[in-house]
């Protein structure tokens, strides 16, 4: 998220029966200029969305993948196969949808993730007591979010945001949460940002949620009053700071992901903690950017 600081001056009816009922038609969920965003439509464009996500994760970060993944050229797991993939698509490319993509999240709603054997996210962090305090909401996750090089702009990232929202609307959801990720496996080079979250933006009560006590790495590593604000907004990575200015939380603790050579936090976005100015910006019926 790219967009100016938001904020939650403004009182926009969240409600299911306003979320339902805004729901957005099948199709494409968004449009800006020749970018295009809606949810993959067949095998061959979730395959070409790993393709999207391998030269992301592996070639760009260096992250570590099985010898097929790199046989194959592509960022697959199990996951992949019960998820809806939303998409970022170039169609000024021509050729088939697939050479298209240029950006891609992956979206898990709660229901499947039930079926499925649960969340990506709880082998890092203890996702299940959070969900069990708050049975008559309905969850999903955000992951695997990459964008090629050359498409890091604001209306790329305005357009993965339209689709996610227009997503969300369309099932009811009331919280979303997902991985956010610093470069490096070593927490301590993110003191400043992680001593920030930590300080101002710890889920507390019903939404707390920690990281599995097996992994736990500690964000507290300076004291709140050596904390420059405005040093440590500058130092969080562009998707962890769009969520916070969404109204996001992050969990307690960090993990080290030694394979995508990261080190996580977990972010949790409740529906109802999203910024009016948001919000207003997309459109309550995710009618901003619709085509």
């Amino acid at each position: 998220m790219t967009t100016e600081l938001l904020d939650s001056t403004n009182v926009v009816d969240t409600s299911q029966a306003c979320l339902r009922k805004a729901a957005p038609t099948a199709g494409a969920l968004g449009r800006i200029g020749s970018l295009e965003t809606r949810l993959a439509r067949s095998a061959a464009e979730v395959d070409a969305a790993q393709a999207v996500r391998y030269k992301v994760f592996v070639e760009e970060m260096k992250a570590q993948v099985a010898p097929e993944a790199h046989r194959r050229r592509r960022d697959a797991d199990r996951w992949d196969s019960v998820c809806d993939h939303l998409l970022v698509l170039d169609t000024s490319i021509e050729g088939d949808p697939e050479e298209q993509i240029v950006g891609t999240y992956r979206l898990l709603r709660q229901e499947v993730a039930e079926r499925a054997g649960g969340f990506y996210s709880t082998s890092e962090f203890a996702i299940d007591p959070l969900i069990a305090r708050h049975p008559g909401k309905r969850f999903m996750e955000l992951g695997r979010s990459c964008v090629l090089p050359e498409y890091r702009t604001k209306r790329t990232v305005e357009l993965l945001w339209q689709g996610n929202w227009a997503y969300a609307l369309m099932y009811g959801v009331d919280a979303m949460f997902g991985c956010g990720s610093f470069p490096g496996v070593v927490p301590e080079e993110h003191a400043l940002a992680l001593s920030f979250l930590h300080h101002n933006l710890l889920a507390r009560g019903d939404w707390a949620v920690a990281a599995q006590p097996e992994l736990y790495r500690t964000m507290d590593l300076m004291p709140s009053e050596a904390i420059n604000p405005k040093k440590a907004l500058a130092a969080l990575p562009p998707l962890i700071k769009g969520y916070m200015r969404l109204g996001a939380m992050v969990g307690e603790g960090a993990v080290v992901d030694h394979a995508f050579r990261t080190t996580d936090v977990l972010i949790v976005l409740p529906i109802s903690n999203i910024s009016g100015r948001y919000i207003n910006y997309y459109g309550a019926d995710a009618g901003r950017f619709s085509s």
